[in-house]
């Protein structure tokens, strides 16, 4: 197979499967990673060194994986971003849930389920995790 890509989208395409492995790979034990990924990843950075990109890759054995330079140059900024608005996103769904009693709610309870998240992602945006008490049992 052929694909014909300009070194920017290369380089793009670069960090999206970075990003992608990450988030399939990167909590799972070293025997649970998901091989045909990581293989993926190797057989695409193998071409870096052919197009002047060959310090965002270290060989290890047959095997191509990211440099330290890679992963320490913004990438993992990206990832975090994402993380913080997904946990934002999940934590407002789950309280507002919680808060309706009912994890199953009617589909017309779904404009109420609605202002009550918009309204934890409000606080959440102004003030973070910082107004969050946690009463124990």
């Amino acid at each position: 197979m052929n694909i014909e890509l300009t070194e920017k989208q290369f380089r793009r395409l670069i960090d999206l499967v970075y990003v992608g492995n990450w988030i399939l790979n990167s909590t799972r034990e070293e025997h649970d990673r998901i091989a045909d990924y990581d293989d993926a990843e190797s057989a695409l950075l193998s071409h870096c060194a052919g197009v002047g990109m060959g310090a965002i890759v270290r060989p290890e054995g047959r095997k191509f994986r990211f440099s330290a330079a890679f992963e320490q140059g913004g990438i993992h900024e990206a990832i975090s971003d994402y993380e913080d608005a997904v946990f934002f996103e999940i934590l407002a769904e789950e309280l507002s849930r919680r808060d309706m009693e009912d994890e199953s709610l009617d589909p017309l309870d779904m404009a109420e389920l609605k202002v009550r998240i918009d309204r934890y992602m409000a606080e959440f945006e102004a003030n973070g995790t910082n107004n969050l008490i946690l009463e124990t049992l």
